[in-house]
Order: C-alpha cells, then structure tokens, then sequence
C-alpha cells in the first residue's frame, strides 16, 4: 500500500456496499468513490424518486468532500451514471444547485443498472487545498 494513500471515511455518508473506500486523498486530490442514494442513517436506500436519489447522492459526497478538508467549489470532475437519461434535465437542475456556478468537467452515460437498484450514481475528483 502506498504510504501517500490517505483514507477518508465520513460517518455522514453511508459505509461502502463493498470492498472500498468512501475515497482516497493523494497529495492535493481527493478521489470519491461512486455514490449511490443511500441513507447513512439507516443504511437503505431513499425512495425510488429520481430527485429524492440524486440529492442524497449529492449530500453524502458533500459530507465526504466535507470530511476531507475541501467542498464541492473544488471539484474537478463528476461522473455520473443514470439508468435513464430522461431524468438528465432533471439532474441537471439539482445539480446546478449543488455546484451554482461550478461547472466541473463531467461525463454522464446511462447504464443498464446500477448497485440496490439506485437510479443514479456519481463519483468526484475533488482538489483539497492546502
């Protein structure tokens, strides 16, 4: 393991579903992992509502964003993936309220599934400053 690898785990965001970490800060960058909407609190995920999904998805990589030092003004670049692309538009207005007037490089794709049957997930690369 690399000694530069530093975990960053929030009790704010849920625990990972599998064999990873919340996300890893290496020097000044910080790499989140994928975020699905998932209640930290009761480790479930919300409703089946696209808008409920992608704004917990939101909170809890703001918490793990939050947890490591830096905010979501620092982001570099969002992944996204939804399991519909006719909920773009209507991501793109959350969105727009997470970041206002950041605009990170981005990508989103639609994919066949994802973990629980989460309708979105979304990964960052987020830079800490020093």
């Amino acid at each position: 393991m690399n000694s530069n690898f530093n975990f960053i785990h929030s009790p704010l965001a849920p625990e990972a579903v599998g064999p990873y970490s919340q996300a890893i800060k290496f020097g000044n960058l910080l790499f989140c992992s994928g975020q699905i909407g998932i209640d930290p609190a009761t480790g479930q995920l919300v409703s089946g509502d696209f808008a409920e999904q992608a704004n917990q998805v939101l909170k809890n990589l703001n918490n793990i964003v939050l947890a490591a030092g830096s905010g979501l003004q620092n982001t570099i670049k969002a992944e996204i993936f939804l399991t519909d692309m006719n909920n773009f538009v209507t991501f793109n207005e959350i969105y727009s309220r997470w970041f206002g007037y950041h605009k990170p490089v981005r990508q989103t794709v639609e994919v066949s599934k994802l973990p629980k049957d989460a309708l979105i997930e979304i990964s960052l690369i987020v830079a800490i400053p020093t």
